[in-house]
């Protein structure tokens, strides 16, 4: 004789205790830290900074677009870190950041944060038509 068979539960039971019987563990770290931060993310804050750094002096460059994009799109003989594109008719100026080559030439963060605002200020003193120290008097000294 076939015996009934229980039903199964429809969820899951909440687990007390993980599979080495130590219980759950606690959160990895605080609710306003997030958990994990892509290194695109990471570039383009390094990227913010910098403008924002840059905005003080140059409340002009809220007009402009900054855009940050991985590889340019067709590298002549040498690779460029930046580009700049002056305003045409409808369309804002805009300054890119190609992030791979920037990362490939920097072995830490503080290195990058400090090529990235280089590319920055060169490539709004192309866009303006100065010299970078006018643009950032700190340019280069770093």
């Amino acid at each position: 004789m076939d015996s009934p068979v229980p039903p199964r539960p429809t969820e899951p039971r909440p687990r007390r205790r993980d599979r080495h019987g130590r219980g759950m563990r606690g959160p990895v770290a605080p609710p306003q830290v997030p958990l994990s931060v892509s290194r695109a993310e990471s570039f383009r804050d390094l990227v913010q900074d910098s403008v924002e750094r840059l905005e003080r002096r140059w409340p002009q460059l809220a007009e402009v677009d900054f855009l940050v994009l991985d590889v340019p799109e067709s590298p002549g003989e040498s690779v460029p870190l930046g580009s700049s594109v002056p305003a045409e008719r409808g369309k804002p100026a805009r300054i890119v950041v190609y992030r791979r080559p920037v990362e490939i030439r920097t072995k830490n963060r503080d290195e990058r944060a400090l090529l990235v605002h280089e590319v920055v200020v060169e490539q709004v003193a192309d866009l303006l038509g100065l010299s970078p120290e006018s643009v950032d008097p700190r340019y280069g000294q770093d």
